[in-house]
């Protein structure tokens, strides 16, 4: 006989379990402890099997019934609801574990072991601001790029380009952890480029034509300024390192028997550095030895003996020099060097950006070892040393 609500309600614990049939193979489990569950016993493959279906009264008599027809349902069509249930779970499972914002944030786990705290702060703020809310309890792999453009025109509309191009940065470099994790196929940003707005980019005013090049050189050789600042603009050139590390350069970071400026991690540069000194630059640090070694800093300030020289001492020297800032910049000397090594010298992409510090990695993130390409480095910056030499007596030569 089938059970009724009431039975079940006053169904009382006894000192051994006991069970309640209803029908169907559905019957009522009262514990000894007094608790009570929904169980449905069944035939698959010849065996006998229990399938678990909930606890009393959370899932009352109608709805036990209801999933023991879902069950009855499967077994009629040859599949195992205990079998079933576990791939669904794994399935959940699975697809917890390669959401969006599962990888997300294991890609900034291990990045975050080489930023610095505010860049882990700016791009955990990105994560959560545009792309977690948006994508984070999606599949990655299901992620297509007409939801990626969805996503960033949604930023681009409110003016903020800015954020769109950070926002599809850092979506790119999590999908490539992906693909290279196995865990997505593709990049799903790679092809939308062309279908939000392109952002300006402000380029520092720089001297790439190597004439103007060698000019500019002369230029600095016959500059009457300081010491210290006449050398801080030939390392500039001779190092192609930001200006503000060109001029925080510390004598501790100097290592002449080595023939290397070793450059301390900072917050444009994630990494340490070895920047490979010429015997253009060794010459120049040694000229400086006997009026700043007494300091900290190679290129001291004038009016502190524990300050390094302004940010506006070479701008300011380069303004005296006759170049207008649209002609030449401090950070000028980086773009004058990439292009030239690149377009007169023709060295590879790769070293050029590691020696200006822009170090190249792998999808997953991983840089180059500081010595990595380090012999070919030091060809590369003597080569460089003296081919700016050559081109300004070649322009001397002609004047």
């Amino acid at each position: 006989m089938p059970l009724t609500a009431q039975v079940v309600k006053t169904a009382k614990a006894k000192t051994k379990d006991h069970k309640l049939y209803d029908e169907k193979g559905l019957y009522l489990l009262v514990k000894s402890t007094g608790q009570t569950y929904w169980r449905l016993k069944y035939r698959f493959a010849d065996k006998e099997n229990t399938f678990s279906i909930g606890v009393y009264p959370e899932v009352p008599l109608k709805t036990a019934r209801l999933l023991r027809d879902d069950a009855r349902t499967l077994l009629a069509k040859g599949i195992d609801p205990n079998q079933d249930r576990k791939e669904k779970k794994d399935k959940a499972k699975a697809a917890k574990a390669n959401a969006f914002k599962a990888v997300a944030l294991d890609w900034h786990d291990k990045q975050s072991q080489r930023w610095k705290p505010a860049t882990i702060k700016k791009k955990l703020w990105f994560l959560n601001r545009f792309l977690i809310p948006a994508i984070g309890t999606r599949p990655i792999n299901d992620i297509k790029p007409t939801d990626m453009l969805k996503l960033l025109r949604k930023i681009e509309s409110k003016g903020t380009l800015e954020n769109v191009l950070r926002t599809k940065q850092i979506a790119s470099a999590i999908f490539r952890f992906g693909v290279a994790s196995g865990i997505c196929e593709n990049d799903p940003t790679r092809d939308i480029g062309n279908a939000l707005i392109q952002k300006k980019t402000k380029h520092h005013a720089a001297l790439t034509d190597p004439k103007d090049v060698g000019e500019l050189i002369r230029r600095i050789d016959a500059f009457e300024g300081s010491p210290e600042v006449h050398a801080l603009l030939k390392m500039s050139y001779l190092t192609l390192q930001r200006p503000g590390e060109v001029r925080q350069m510390r004598w501790s970071e100097v290592n002449l028997e080595k023939k290397q400026w070793e450059l301390h991690e900072n917050q444009k540069m994630a990494v340490p550095q070895i920047i490979p000194l010429s015997k253009q630059a060794i010459a120049i640090i040694q000229s400086l030895q006997s009026l700043t070694s007494h300091s900290s800093y190679v290129f001291l300030s004038p009016s502190s003996r524990k300050k390094p020289l302004s940010d506006a001492a070479a701008t300011k020297a380069l303004r005296q020099m006759g170049y207008a800032s649209g002609e030449m910049t401090a950070h000028g000397f980086r773009a004058m060097g990439r292009t030239l090594l690149d377009e007169a010298l023709e060295y590879e992409p790769h070293l050029i950006e590691q020696q200006i510090s822009h170090t190249v990695r792998d999808p997953l993130g991983r840089a180059y070892n500081r010595t990595k390409h380090l012999p070919q480095r030091r060809k590369m910056m003597q080569h460089w040393a003296d081919y700016l030499e050559s081109l300004a007596h070649k322009n001397q030569h002609q004047k």
